[in-house]
């Protein structure tokens, strides 16, 4: 008990040290504040844009007005309420995917560095079977014959890339699993399960929240692209919906811009937020890339002018 007691107290430390130096960070809070208002507006879709988003309202094609704030499509839908309204699968799928894909690859990399042996060459195995094969072409396949719904496209898009992040995952667990306190704690006798939750785990926080991020802005951005193909769901409103349909009403040769570049913007918007919020937990983790103020101190910078040498004096 007090060595899981003081387990938990460590977590909670390098928790709160890493949340005081991610607040610092400018990258952090930027990500972090446009996610949160995106998962806000995906949440109060209802009351933002009330109504049916997919109901034809309004004429076609109609330009942006103070009826409808970013015009109407060519099937006459409004476009504001299909982007807000689609905010929120697009964040959902996104999320469901980085969770899944941070569960396997966590779960994958972790049992092959600390078990080795067998074990770990028949997960590598695995790891390197599904790097080799093409991911676009993988998804493509799979999101066609199987139902077009949230977890099913969710499902296709975890099993696509899974295999990178365990791949990253075991080659940094492969140098926690041999340090002291790991080797204490097995010879001491603790199970497995204990030393890889309490003592491997809590080194290798950073690079899952690393793992989570990416792999959100993987799924967001998959299923954008999936969508655009006309492989997804097209009965649920999306980003990427919203983009098939501007392109099948060949809205940018029309010149109706405002059918792709609300969602378009929304996308790019998320996919850089998460980038940067991702680009900063690297940052805060990484000594080699810190380059925030801790506790106000800041640290002085290296001259620029070289420095002189001495000459040795001739004998």
């Amino acid at each position: 008990m007090r060595q899981a007691g003081r387990a938990l107290r460590g977590i909670q430390r390098t928790l709160m040290t890493a949340y005081a130096r991610l607040t610092a960070s400018k990258k952090a809070v930027f990500g972090a504040s446009v996610v949160l208002a995106l998962i806000v507006i995906g949440l109060l879709a209802p009351l933002i844009a009330p109504g049916n988003p997919g109901a034809a309202v309004a004429p076609q094609n109609l330009p942006p007005s103070a009826a409808h704030l970013l015009g109407t499509t060519g099937q006459g839908n409004d476009v504001f309420a299909q982007v807000v309204w689609g905010t929120r699968n697009s964040l959902a799928v996104g999320f469901l995917t980085g969770a899944a894909i941070a569960i396997v690859g966590t779960v994958i990399g972790l049992c092959a560095a600390f078990f080795g042996g067998w074990t770990d060459n028949l997960l590598t195995l695995l790891t390197n079977m599904f790097l080799v094969i093409p991911g676009l072409p993988l998804i493509v396949v799979m999101a066609a014959f199987l139902p077009r719904t949230t977890l099913s496209v969710s499902f296709v898009l975890a099993i696509a890339g899974w295999a990178g992040s365990a791949r990253v995952i075991r080659s940094q667990a492969l140098s926690v699993v041999k340090r002291d306190y790991v080797a204490a704690a097995t010879v001491i006798g603790e199970r497995a399960p204990r030393i890889i939750f309490f003592e491997v785990l809590p080194g290798l926080s950073s690079l899952i929240a690393s793992v989570l991020f990416g792999a959100i802005g993987y799924g967001i951005g998959s299923l954008a692209a999936l969508q655009f193909l006309g492989l997804g769901d097209l009965n649920t409103v999306s980003w990427g919906t919203v983009l098939y349909w501007a392109q099948n009403n060949s809205a940018l040769l029309q010149g109706t811009w405002w059918q792709f570049v609300p969602a378009g913007a929304c996308l790019a918007l998320a996919c850089a937020a998460i980038s940067m919020l991702n680009f900063a937990i690297d940052e805060v983790t990484n000594p080699r890339l810190r380059t925030i103020r801790e506790r106000g101190v800041r640290l002085p910078r290296r001259s620029r002018r070289p420095v002189r040498q001495e000459e040795p004096h001739a004998a």
